[in-house]
């Protein structure tokens, strides 16, 4: 089921105004603003990797979040595979005036290719990115983002549950991998995570 990184790419180039209709649709930035907003992971001077950012989706859920709660980030830091992708994020951070926000081309298979300051961040945050890996890379994957963490850092992952809805929104039409929950726990467990909150 999972593509290939180059026809992920493909994917997205093609499909991109088609994805941000489809993420609009089922109201995905309000509701990671929501979760963000009465959850504890918000604090002033955040250090934040969006990982998979894509458009940016959940770096500015993020910033809405802390600006709802009255607070600031130090930076936030955004990588994705497919070019056209961060070109649409860029143009939107400039069309609202945000900034301290640096964006790469990026592979979540080989995050030791990023920046050397890219490193010991409070909030990793990823949405609907890791579905497209294969599922025997999950772990690894995981565990690279694990190693980007502060010691006191949390991760937010937003992942495909397995049901019959998915299967026709998530496999069908993007190509992408669906989880059980047991699938997840097995791979947030080998990539080195203890504790937490799976649901």
């Amino acid at each position: 089921m999972s593509l290939t990184r180059a026809a992920v790419q493909q994917l997205y180039t093609k499909s991109i105004d088609r994805y941000v209709s489809f993420i609009g649709r089922f109201q995905s930035a309000q509701a990671i603003q929501a979760l963000l907003r009465h959850s504890r992971l918000l604090r002033n001077g955040l250090r934040v990797l969006d990982a998979g950012c894509g458009f940016g989706m959940a770096t500015f859920a993020v910033v809405n979040a802390l600006r709802e709660n009255g607070l600031d980030y130090e930076s936030i830091d955004g990588f994705d595979l497919t070019p056209a992708m961060l070109e649409r994020f860029q143009r939107e951070l400039a069309t609202r005036g945000i900034s301290r926000v640096r964006l790469q081309q990026a592979d979540v298979l080989a995050v030791e290719a990023l920046p050397s300051s890219w490193t010991s961040y409070d909030l990793i945050i990823s949405t609907s990115m890791l579905e497209y890996l294969p599922k025997h890379d999950l772990s690894q994957a995981l565990a690279g983002l694990k190693a980007l963490l502060a010691p006191d850092g949390n991760v937010l992952i937003v992942i495909t549950r397995k049901t019959p809805e998915t299967k026709v929104y998530i496999e069908w039409l993007w190509h992408a991998e669906r989880y059980t929950r047991s699938e997840l726990v097995r791979a947030f467990t080998e990539a080195g995570f203890r504790h937490g909150s799976l649901r």
